[in-house]
């Protein structure tokens, strides 16, 4: 019972003293909601690329020359100097690699313009020079018509698959399959359609226009854009997500063995799956991190100081106060208890304030992408830990200094 009358003299005390409570406060509010906003924002991010990651699901994985978005200039500088990856190398792959069941070859361009009967597109359409593996490492299925096939390949044919969207815009009352659009001003055959799949990423499924990889290496040369020889990105199905590790493992010698690697030299080539692209993107927001926790936790022992030095204040002003109590029978730990409480009380209202306006903030960033919005409980808990560490840290000083007065002096004390 002694404990819980001291809890509500430590309340009234804060409630006593709401402007001084209140500037107190702000320093704790700044450096958790610094804290926490800026968690919640990378969760949000996170929890969104985790779901658009499972496009390559447990058991796909995929080799470029390229690095993927997460990469650093040093790397794509690297990347300039390798040699590209070619069919023949996915050739090599599917006829030599055990632990896969599928490997398919993509080849991607944006900015392209589809046109039928007069009517053109904007320039967003992602023209994909696939093989018909595309749609099952991608999960992006045919809704109607038929995929893209081996003998489209093997003849070079002009036929497309494409988007949903791609195909609601271009036909929106009428059969696409079998027209003819034109894609980059080449016309080609519609076969098929693909089933709506969107991208919080701005990814291309819903504007895809999927033609055989042969055609598009025929139509558009081996050198890309930017005058690098063509590079495929190669899809590879393992068998079980078991045998993923010896899949990736299997690749990589082949491709070793291929472009004549020494053992002592790196690989010439990117390889990731759905958890290694997340790894990185924790890896690359890595520093954000830690300048977000260096920051509130300044903040927070800035506004640790001023808690300290008000509370020594508050001593010195209910010092009769303090007399009285001691003269009444209460013993060194109850006054110690009393002013530490003050001092963690006052740190988690701010605590909890600041959290709050963390997740606020935070998830501004479902707003204007349209991510899932996320609250990591976790690091709400995390901060309502520190500010009670925070607390019980500088309000340690004040509640000693209160604990040890003399009640005769104390009673005296003008």
């Amino acid at each position: 019972m002694m404990f819980l009358d001291t809890v509500k003299m430590s309340l009234s005390s804060i409630r006593s003293n709401k402007l001084r409570s209140g500037l107190t406060l702000f320093g704790i509010i700044l450096g958790v909601a610094s804290i926490i906003g800026v968690m919640t924002a990378i969760s949000v991010v996170q929890l969104t690329m985790e779901k658009e990651m499972t496009v390559l699901g447990t058991q796909t994985f995929q080799v470029q020359k390229w690095p993927n978005g997460f990469s650093s200039d040093e790397q794509r500088r690297a990347a300039m100097k390798w040699p590209p990856v070619t069919l023949e190398e996915a050739q090599a792959i599917r006829e030599q690699v055990q632990s896969v069941d599928l490997v398919g070859t993509e080849f991607w361009d944006g900015g392209k313009v589809a046109s039928f009967k007069g009517y053109n597109t904007e320039p967003m359409v992602s023209l994909c020079g696939g093989s018909p593996e595309y749609a099952e490492n991608n999960t992006h299925f045919i809704a109607n018509g038929r995929n893209i096939s081996r003998m489209d390949m093997a003849a070079q044919r002009r036929v497309v698959v494409l988007g949903s969207a791609l195909a609601e815009e271009l036909f929106p009352f009428s059969d696409p399959i079998g027209q003819t659009v034109k894609v980059d001003n080449r016309k080609y055959e519609v076969i098929g359609t693909f089933i709506p799949k969107e991208s919080a990423f701005g990814g291309p499924y819903q504007t895809l226009a999927l033609i055989p990889g042969t055609t598009y290496t025929q139509l558009y040369g081996k050198t890309d854009g930017r005058g690098f020889p063509r590079s495929a990105n190669v899809t590879l199905h393992a068998i079980t997500p078991e045998l993923l590790p010896d899949a990736i493992e299997e690749m990589r010698q082949v491709l070793r063995r291929i472009r004549n690697i020494k053992h002592n030299e790196p690989d010439n080539f990117y390889y990731f799956t759905s958890l290694s692209q997340i790894d990185q993107f924790n890896e690359s927001t890595k520093p954000v991190k830690i300048g977000a926790f260096v920051m509130g936790t300044v903040a927070l022992i800035v506004a640790g100081v001023g808690i300290m030095n008000i509370m020594l204040v508050s001593v010195t002003e209910r010092t009769k106060e303090i007399g009285i109590r001691k003269s009444l029978g209460a013993k060194r730990h109850n006054i110690l208890v009393q002013f530490l409480i003050e001092a963690v009380v006052l740190c988690n209202v701010g605590g909890v304030i600041g959290i709050f306006i963390g997740f606020g903030l935070g998830n501004i960033v479902s707003a204007v992408t349209g991510f899932d919005t996320n609250i990591p409980y976790e690091w709400a808990l995390f901060g309502m830990g520190f500010c009670s560490f925070i607390g019980v840290t500088f309000g340690m000083l004040p509640a000693i200094k209160a604990s040890k007065l003399n009640p005769i002096q104390a009673l005296f004390y003008e």
